[in-house]
């Protein structure tokens, strides 16, 4: 790849309206509806880019507008040869938007949908999980803009449901998390099923090494829009590491909740099982609290964010990988019950919080074991993240934690029981060899120790006359049945 452009990122000023970049009445006016006026930083600096049909790798924090600064610039451009035809012809796949998770696809193709709502263009989502024929159904009926998941494309790519010969513009939005999840092989595939000229635009929250080397493999002279430092986080999230014992977690995650009365928490675990037993504690314990994570179908993962956005549960418990595509305005809190192995994975954590401008806090806590992982966060974001005490914290004693008093009031009964358990083995068991170990001894049924003895056979009255006029049995069962007469 020749010599990276870039743009300088400033903040945009007031003055600058969505119909400053010459978008159509019809996108103004899904705008509108919505109540957008003004772009955010990385919407200002990307629309005008796509539309002169430049390839752009783009950063910015999570919330902060990436989707529409992709996809009101691509439905601009495919404006020019939509059509209100009802044949599946004329609405050919000309826009591909890959995105890594299910409920990320899901997010985007609403949005999509809602900018195209007054355009003639087709929009749809296919994503794994779920039964994919409605998904055949949308397809086959015509879209100008598919956002899917690498693996269900490829799975509707093997039907033979959808044609990528005609797509003009890819889009990877979230590339950092595909690598993350393997997806490399298969974003290959997809790039090679692909007209070889087209507009490559890639979005991410960083940029690390590896998403640098996929963009080397195939963005042409790409324009980097950087709208905040490389994996910077928020500068409107305070963020706050408590010290815990590993396994006062559960119960500190209790305490932060009903101490500050909070709403609509979201909290990250490492684990699907550590999600799973996180949320029985905390609804065992009266909060109304759900789970997402792999292992939940899709079903179960859309219901449980639904009721979460609707005020139905009050805290999530989620995975990574489950988390990503969760657009969640107010969200006040994100609560870290684990660090992220990954250190990237806690820029984009924190980012659901602080949204548009506004204010919110991360909070994590930290073991002992943790250390490793908080280091690397704070070489990452280049700020410094001292643990501090939980206030108003009192753990619960475990049974680890039980007083030696209480141990060695067990351990008499114990003795006597092995105590007793030796003397009936001393009175009842056999000879012992010198291992130590008594031989195993069979019982054996005296039958087998007789000699053997041969059958005398009986023999025929000499008066008994020979029948060998007999005609012999009929052996056709055993060779399946009788034959018909």
């Amino acid at each position: 790849m020749s010599d990276i452009q870039s743009a300088a990122a400033p903040t945009p000023a007031a003055t600058i309206r969505f119909e400053d970049f010459g978008l159509s009445p019809d996108i103004l006016r899904a705008l509108s509806d919505q109540g957008y006026v003004h772009p955010t930083p990385i919407q200002a600096e990307a629309i005008p880019v796509v539309l002169q049909g430049h390839d752009v790798m783009g950063a910015a924090q999570t919330g902060t507008g990436k989707t529409a600064g992709f996809a009101l610039p691509i439905i601009q451009l495919l404006l020019a040869t939509a059509s209100s035809s009802a044949s599946p012809a004329r609405h050919p796949v000309r826009a591909l938007i890959l995105t890594p998770t299910r409920e990320l696809a899901d997010q985007v193709a609403e949005n999509v949908k809602a900018y195209c709502r007054h355009t003639p263009l087709r929009s749809t989502v296919v994503f794994g999980g779920i039964d994919m024929a409605p998904q055949t159904a949308a397809l086959r009926a015509g879209v100008e803009i598919v956002i899917a998941t690498p693996g269900r494309l490829l799975d509707h790519v093997q039907q033979k449901t959808i044609s990528l010969s005609q797509t003009q513009i890819l889009v990877m939005d979230e590339a950092d998390r595909m690598l993350d999840m393997g997806f490399l092989p298969d974003l290959q595939r997809i790039i090679n099923l692909l007209p070889k000229e087209r507009q490559n635009l890639m979005f991410s929250a960083t940029f690390s090494p590896e998403i640098k080397k996929l963009a080397n493999s195939f963005l042409k002279d790409p324009v980097t829009i950087e709208v905040a430092r490389s994996n910077a986080t928020a500068d409107r999230v305070t963020q706050v590491v408590y010290k815990v014992a590993e396994d006062d977690k559960r119960d500190a995650v209790l305490h932060l909740i009903r101490g500050r009365d909070l709403k609509q928490i979201l909290v990250f675990s490492n684990t699907k099982i550590g999600a799973s037993r996180l949320s029985r504690h905390l609804e065992q314990e009266g909060v109304k609290a759900s789970a997402i994570h792999g292992d939940k179908t899709q079903n179960e993962r859309m219901a449980a964010l639904e009721a979460f956005k609707n005020g139905g549960v009050d805290v999530l418990v989620a995975t990574d990988v489950a988390a990503r595509g969760l657009d969640i305005s107010d969200l006040p809190c994100v609560i870290n019950y684990d660090l992220p192995y990954n250190a990237e994975d806690y820029v984009h954590r924190i980012g659901r919080t602080g949204r548009a401008g506004a204010s919110g806090d991360a909070i994590s806590l930290y073991s002992d074991k943790d250390a490793r992982l908080l280091q690397d966060i704070e070489k990452l974001i280049r700020t410094k993240l001292a643990p501090v005490p939980l206030e108003g914290f009192a753990p619960r004693a475990h049974a680890s934690e039980r007083t030696a008093g209480e141990r060695s009031e067990r351990r008499p009964r114990r003795e006597e029981v092995g105590r007793e358990s030796s003397s009936r083995e001393a009175r009842t068991a056999a000879p012992r060899s010198a291992g130590g170990y008594a031989p195993r001894r069979e019982k054996v049924d005296p039958w087998f120790l007789k000699p053997y003895e041969p059958s005398v056979s009986t023999p025929r009255p000499a008066n008994e006359p020979q029948d060998n006029d007999a005609k012999p049995q009929k052996r056709a069962a055993l060779l399946g049945g009788l034959p018909k007469r």
